[in-house]
């Protein structure tokens, strides 16, 4: 199957995913995780009407961006970030989904706010205590949130999570509900409702799962791409 066939197949079910929740397809905002991608993959889904890119590598991003200069796309990064290269992702990122900690929320901010722009952030959450994995601890989510929304170059827009590896979406479940259960909670403390309006959840194999639960926006690579080269 061609990348734009892929690309109709995960928009249908994404739609038919909505739909069994109650929700409005339109809400559902569709990133291509283009990790290990070519240039030429993503100038073939940009063709095929997919407009948002994910990517996790800021070296990795920098060369593909160079060679598709000139393609309308929004790039999010959606890895861990180093603090090294925070300031250039500012730079460089419409959407950063990894926000992790107060450290670099500010290195992030002091660098968009000289470059003069504004990127939508998301806050990264550790649902399991797995070492592989980075993210701020639930607990301290609402003191992490207070230290973003008072900065002055950043917009937070949500909160973004990758729950613990699973054969089974069922089993994905329930830490989809325990972020939007975060999510609830954080609004109920009088955080602008813009700051919290996106859930980032969801992957090739547990995006219908996560848009039942409530992702607006989610991350698909494999069921575009087809499987990942070896990085």
């Amino acid at each position: 199957m061609t990348i734009a066939e892929n690309l109709r197949g995960v928009r249908e079910r994404i739609r038919a995913a909505a739909l069994r929740a109650g929700r409005d397809p339109g809400e559902i905002l569709l990133v291509g995780a283009s990790k290990t991608v070519p240039p030429e993959g993503i100038r073939e889904a940009s063709a095929a009407g997919l407009a948002d890119f994910g990517e996790n590598r800021l070296q990795e991003a920098r060369a593909k961006r160079a060679a598709l200069e000139g393609l309308a796309a929004t790039w999010h990064f959606i890895g861990g970030i180093q603090s090294r290269k925070a300031a250039e992702i500012a730079r460089t990122f419409d959407f950063i989904h990894s926000v992790d900690r107060p450290s670099l929320a500010r290195d992030l901010s002091r660098a968009a706010s000289a470059a003069g722009r504004a990127p939508r952030v998301l806050l990264e959450i550790k649902l399991a205590a797995e070492p592989s994995k980075s993210g701020c601890r639930p607990e301290d989510a609402p003191e992490l949130l207070r230290e973003v929304l008072a900065l002055p170059a950043l917009d937070l827009c949500g909160l973004m999570a990758i729950p613990p590896e699973t054969a089974d979406p069922e089993t994905a479940r329930a830490g989809f509900r325990s972020l939007r259960g975060l999510r609830d909670r954080l609004a109920t403390s009088g955080t602008p409702g813009a700051a919290l309006r996106h859930l980032s959840m969801g992957m090739s194999g547990d995006f219908e799962t996560a848009i039942e639960e409530g992702a607006t926006i989610v991350r698909i690579g494999t069921a575009i791409f087809g499987p990942r080269a070896v990085a």
